[in-house]
């Protein structure tokens, strides 16, 4: 947690009591062993003995006990403890994971970090924590890992891992600055021709400046470090990816950013990520970025995100357009590997099978044009042609068929060139520098067509029955300066391929945040993980050290018109805001919308005085406005924040920056998205009711990340206003309103 290892306590009982009140947490675990458990009880102590403030709080003494527990039941063959006698891996069943609800206030990061940190030493293991962005990624190797090492004793390395696209790569840096470049490239004019078109004079010279210091070792390569924003695409001239990186043959390795940072990741204890990089290193095959499953602790903070994190990458999509270029484009690179390779046959299939694509793109172009759902609808939204429960349309099941076996075709031959580049790179008589440079190059076909391949595998995939789960089909068509379409293929839940690429493989794991429970159960979190499938999960819903009955009160308006009634709803706001929100007293308030459209209609017609005390989301940078909120408050002036549902979670106002939170609307997910229309239809297939079991429980989520901004701190105070009369009304309100923290109800 972000505000965990803040220091805001009160007067510490002796560090005898402190070690006294660990061990009762620890004395009924008795897969711990005694050497665990005076580890912890020491460490935590240390802690204490460290920081004359420091309060230890029952909370996160359990947390830690929860979390020791759960590894300490870590299997290493099946059926038991103990080192595998016959190889098999251990069948896992959940009796190492623990799912821990730890609200604002508990100190999570710091219980999981001298936990696990502490269980993954003596069990010989690695301990991984991912959460949610890089800025907390960084956050945790910055402030919090020194943190607990400093002050507890407890001797830990770490290291931060992110994706290889968050790093330059040094080649062709130099190759497009010719500023140190190792290797001439005879026969080519560069720089221009590492260029689509001519390079801006501002960004070549930006590329020199970032060589230059990176050539002196003032600039470790990435891309967070740079004092400045770097646009995208100028990074990506200077970025790599898995394909276009000439690996070990690189005659910059020994300076490369990304691999001097892996090479670290092999030497930490701990290894710090993001649930993105974690995902895409389950995705393929796990231990290929991050430390492998089965030597790995994970801690997944702010675990409410993983499921759709999953999702994401679990789907697969590909533009008209981008296959077109690597169709039409892909002869020149073929003709050109097959001179450096003597491949003449390798490439003429490659520009068949590329051929045979763009045949078949040129049919889906046909047919697109003139499909009804995919026309203009005027609302400058993309039009989107959902197929129904992931059926393929019956007149469009032979052109699928033949895109997928092109798909296919391409991606084979495209694979077969880039490994006659490898081979040929190892013959001394070749021209090294200009194999390297093509085999960078290619990097970019070899990913197209690796995207297109997966596209085209999901959307020609079948159902065996109808009690499988279907996939998400569709197709999106844009119109920015030509059409273009967007095909798109996704599973409905990420259940399946975190159960068996993760849950079943991990030694274990901790999932927490401030926000897993939805309306009182765990159970839709367990299945939208696929945890329910592992019966021996543990749970646990920490309480809050804040006092909510005498630090908060909840007012519910009466409220005459229903959100379902926009137009009447916006003008109710509209005359509530004032009566509710002071323009002269000197306190922060942040009014959270679920519409875009409703917060500007509010903040356009609110009276006159309060137009200058108003920062509205999007309007400038989010540090930017919380800079200006902050400075309107020590200037004696009141500041008020619209915000829509991203200001609803991870906004940490404490204090007087945030005395009144105003909901205008109960945060329900508008059900256009086609993996969640696909879901909710499954759903009813099956006799079930999408809008209970899945929109009011992830609602109930979102009320009480919203509701969470007001109390950070022991010492706050505040009010909660929620402008839905449904909350009163309607008997899922009534469950979501018993959900929320237990503030004094006025009004």
């Amino acid at each position: 947690m972000r505000r965990a290892l803040a220091l805001k306590y009160a007067p510490c009982r002796g560090a005898r009591d402190v070690r006294a009140a660990v061990a009762g947490s620890l004395k009924n675990f008795a897969m711990l062993t005694e050497l665990e458990k005076n580890a912890i009880r020491d460490h935590y102590r240390t802690l204490a003995d460290n920081l004359p403030n420091f309060r230890p709080r029952a909370a996160q003494r359990e947390m830690i006990a929860a979390v020791a527990n759960a590894f300490s039941r870590t299997l290493t063959a099946e059926g038991g403890a103990g080192q595998p006698e016959n190889g098999e891996a251990p069948r896992r069943e959940g009796e190492s994971i623990v799912v821990v609800e730890g609200p604002t206030g508990v100190g999570k990061s710091l219980a999981y970090l001298l936990a696990g940190g502490i269980m993954a030493q003596t069990r010989g293991k690695r301990l991984v924590v991912s959460s949610a962005t890089v800025a907390l990624q960084e956050q945790l190797v910055g402030r919090d890992l020194p943190f607990v090492v400093a002050n507890s004793g407890l001797e830990l390395s770490f290291a931060l891992a992110k994706g290889r696209g968050r790093y330059l790569c040094p080649y062709r840096l130099y190759q497009l600055t010719q500023n140190n470049a190792q290797q001439s490239l005879a026969g080519f004019e560069a720089p221009a021709v590492l260029w689509d078109k001519k390079p801006k004079p501002e960004d070549l010279a930006l590329l020199h400046e970032i060589a230059d210091r990176f050539s002196r070792r003032e600039f470790n390569g990435d891309r967070d470090e740079w004092p400045d924003k770097i646009d995208d695409a100028l990074w990506q001239k200077v970025s790599n990816d898995n394909h276009g990186c000439l690996k070990s043959a690189c005659p910059n390795r020994a300076e490369c950013p990304f691999y001097l940072a892996r090479d670290t990741l092999d030497k930490a204890d701990v290894v710090v990520a993001n649930h993105d990089l974690l995902m895409v290193d389950i995705n393929m095959g796990g231990g290929v970025i991050l430390p492998a499953p089965e030597n790995s602790f994970y801690c997944i903070d702010e675990a409410h995100h993983l499921p759709k994190k999953a999702l994401n990458q679990f789907a697969a999509e590909h533009s008209w357009l981008q296959a077109v270029w690597l169709a039409e484009k892909l002869p020149q690179q073929s003709s050109k590997i097959a001179a450096l390779c003597d491949k003449d046959e390798l490439a003429m299939l490659a520009d068949e099978a590329a051929e045979g694509l763009l045949e078949a793109l040129n049919e889906w172009q046909f047919h697109l044009t003139d499909e009804p759902d995919l026309q203009d609808k005027g609302d400058g939204r993309e039009s989107v042609w959902l197929w129904e429960d992931g059926e393929i349309p019956e007149h469009l099941q032979t052109l699928v068929s033949n895109s997928h076996i092109c798909a296919q075709a391409l991606l084979k031959h495209v694979c077969s060139l880039r490994d006659a580049l490898a081979v040929a790179r190892r013959d001394k008589e070749q021209n090294a520098a200009q194999i390297d440079r093509t085999a960078s190059e290619f990097g970019v076909f070899v990913a197209r067509a690796e995207q297109v391949a997966a596209v085209w595998e999901l959307l020609a995939a079948t159902r065996s029955d109808d009690k499988e789960a279907p996939l998400a089909k569709w197709i999106a068509c844009r119109r920015d300066d030509k059409a273009d379409w967007v095909f798109h293929a996704s599973p409905i839940s990420s259940a399946s391929a975190l159960a068996n690429g993760l849950w079943r493989r991990a030694a274990g794991a901790l999932l927490t945040s401030a926000t897993l429970q939805s309306l009182g159960s765990f159970d839709l979190l367990l299945r939208q993980t696929g945890l329910s499938w592992l019966p021996q999960t543990t749970t646990l819903a920490l309480q809050s050290p804040f006092d909510f009955a005498k630090q908060g009160e909840l007012y519910l308006p009466p409220l005459a018109a229903s959100p379902k009634n926009p137009a009447a709803h916006t003008d109710e706001i509209v005359a509530w805001l004032p009566k509710l929100v002071s323009d002269s007293e000197a306190v922060g308030t942040l009014v959270l919308f679920s519409s875009r459209k409703q917060m500007q209609e509010v903040a356009f017609r609110l009276p006159e005085s309060y137009l200058p005390l108003l920062l509205v989301q999007g309007e400038q940078s989010k540090a930017s406005l919380l800079a200006q909120h902050r400075e309107a408050l020590s200037a004696g002036r009141p500041s008020i924040i619209f915000g829509l549902d991203s200001f609803a979670e991870g906004l940490d106002l404490p204090g007087e920056a945030c005395v009144h939170v105003i909901i205008a609307k109960l945060p329900f997910a508008m059900p256009d998205n086609p993996i969640e229309k696909t879901q909710s239809r499954w759903i009813e297939q099956r006799g079930g009711r999408p809008f209970i079991e899945i929109t009011v429980p992830e609602a109930s989520i979102k009320l009480i990340q919203a509701v969470g901004r007001l109390i950070r701190t022991e010492q706050d105070y505040g009010r909660i206003t929620i402008l839905d009369s449904r909350i009163k009304t309607q008997q899922y309100g009534r469950q979501m309103l018993a959900c929320l923290p237990p503030f004094k109800r006025i009004g």
